[in-house]
């Protein structure tokens, strides 16, 4: 079943009480910008809406593509911006992130691929992460002198301890799906092509 909301970028589906986001611009990497923000603004405000009407019990957000759940901000088109659509964008992706982790049912990230940046912190914002094996995670930001501004530098400390978000944050190094689930960053993996039927177990 397709939702009205439902947009090039970004698709919506429900099957059995499970509402399932697909981000859908494998040519950008499933890069943030401010069209893929408005989609998934107007999909989360319709589950908002709609839950109870449609008894959906879940959220799962994935990407269609098996190399990359989402590498980040658009960086292409904030290179465009002023300072002050700068933070216009951020704002927006925080909104975005606080309204999937506000949402009354539990929410899942399936990551295949890498989850950079405010890919990482969109699935932050989840209730539970299911990774591919081959999947790759990180705050990527730092090393452009950037600051995770989309909630990382709060949801990480809070889930793995401020140690280790701190490290995790200041050195900007990618970690694989083994050390995610070491840290309890993710919960479970499976191998790649199987994270879907591991999230609906």
């Amino acid at each position: 079943m397709n939702y009205p909301h439902a947009v090039p970028n970004s698709t919506v589906t429900a099957n059995s009480g499970v509402a399932v986001i697909t981000l859908n611009r494998p040519s950008a990497a499933n890069a943030l910008g401010f069209n893929l923000m408005k989609e998934m603004k107007e999909i989360l405000n319709y589950l908002n809406d709609t839950i109870d009407q449609n008894q959906q019990r879940c959220c799962i957000i994935r990407s269609s593509s098996p190399k990359v759940f989402c590498a980040g901000a658009d960086l292409k088109e904030r290179k465009s911006m002023n300072m002050s659509e700068v933070v216009e964008c951020v704002d927006k992706l925080r909104q975005t992130f606080d309204e999937i982790s506000r949402l009354p049912i539990p929410t899942i990230s399936v990551i295949e691929g890498a989850a950079l940046g405010g890919g990482f912190e969109m699935a932050l914002a989840t209730d539970i992460r299911v990774a591919s094996t081959n999947a790759t995670f990180g705050l990527v930001e730092t090393s452009l002198a950037i600051i995770p501004g989309a909630g990382g530098t709060q949801r990480l400390p809070r889930l793995i301890g401020v140690a280790r978000a701190k490290e995790i944050i200041f050195t900007a190094r990618k970690f694989n799906a083994e050390k995610a689930l070491e840290m309890g960053i993710v919960q479970h993996t499976a191998e790649p092509g199987k994270t879907m039927q591991k999230a609906l177990s």
